[in-house]
């Protein structure tokens, strides 16, 4: 009888943090093009990840939707916030990326092409005032100008990838990884939908000898603990 309520209880908790996310996505419903099931997934990854102490990073942050809400769940002035983003849009995909994303950055008509994901940075500075992150850290630039400097961060708690291309993921990898903690997050975006994405992925964890491995939740979302 306890057990079946320890359960009960449990499953309550569990629909009343799933509404909440759901309340977060329509909340940034503007800022964000990532599916509702995604988005909550990328959520209940943080929510099980908040002990970790550290930064919170997000490559290829669009409008800043995704990454403010990860902020809501976290605490938005508990930690620092890194939103890396060219806000000019995908660089040029490579025959590496696959057929699907050359043809997907061709087809300039289509309602998911987003203007190639370009826009403004001052969206993802709204989306962080909702959020009510004080100080934001918006780093604009090309991740081949941005990240080999690495100025900003290192100590990082929860990395969210979300560069699409094999270079852009790669980049990210070879110089943020080592900046995450022992059994900090890594969150990939698209993995099982762009082939840069995945092969990046594989390439550095292979070039690096890494115990770490790639997990992924029932809806999809792909992640790393580091080991």
């Amino acid at each position: 009888m306890k057990e079946q309520i320890e359960n009960i209880t449990k499953k309550i908790v569990n629909l009343k943090k799933y509404q909440h996310y759901i309340s977060l996505r329509k909340k940034y419903k503007n800022y964000t093009m990532i599916p509702q099931s995604v988005f909550c997934d990328n959520l209940r990854l943080c929510n099980a990840n908040m002990h970790l102490k550290g930064d919170v990073v997000e490559c290829g942050t669009w409008k800043g939707g995704m990454i403010a809400a990860m902020a809501e769940i976290m605490g938005p002035n508990e930690r620092n916030y890194y939103l890396f983003d060219s806000f000019e849009g995908l660089p040029k995909a490579e025959e590496i990326d696959g057929i699907a994303a050359n043809e997907w950055q061709r087809n300039t008509l289509s309602p998911n092409y987003f203007d190639n994901c370009k826009t403004e940075m001052s969206f993802a500075e709204s989306a962080m005032k909702m959020a009510g992150v004080l100080k934001p850290h918006i780093v604009k630039g090309w991740f081949s100008d941005t990240l080999p400097e690495n100025r900003f961060t290192k100590n990082i708690a929860i990395l969210r990838l979300d560069g699409d291309w094999y270079e852009s993921i790669y980049l990210c990898m070879k110089y943020l990884f080592p900046c995450v903690i022992e059994n900090g997050l890594i969150i990939i975006d698209d993995y099982y939908i762009w082939d840069g994405t995945s092969k990046a992925i594989h390439d550095y964890l292979s070039e690096i000898k890494t115990q770490s491995k790639i997990y992924t939740l029932s809806g999809g979302v792909a992640y790393i603990i580091k080991k």
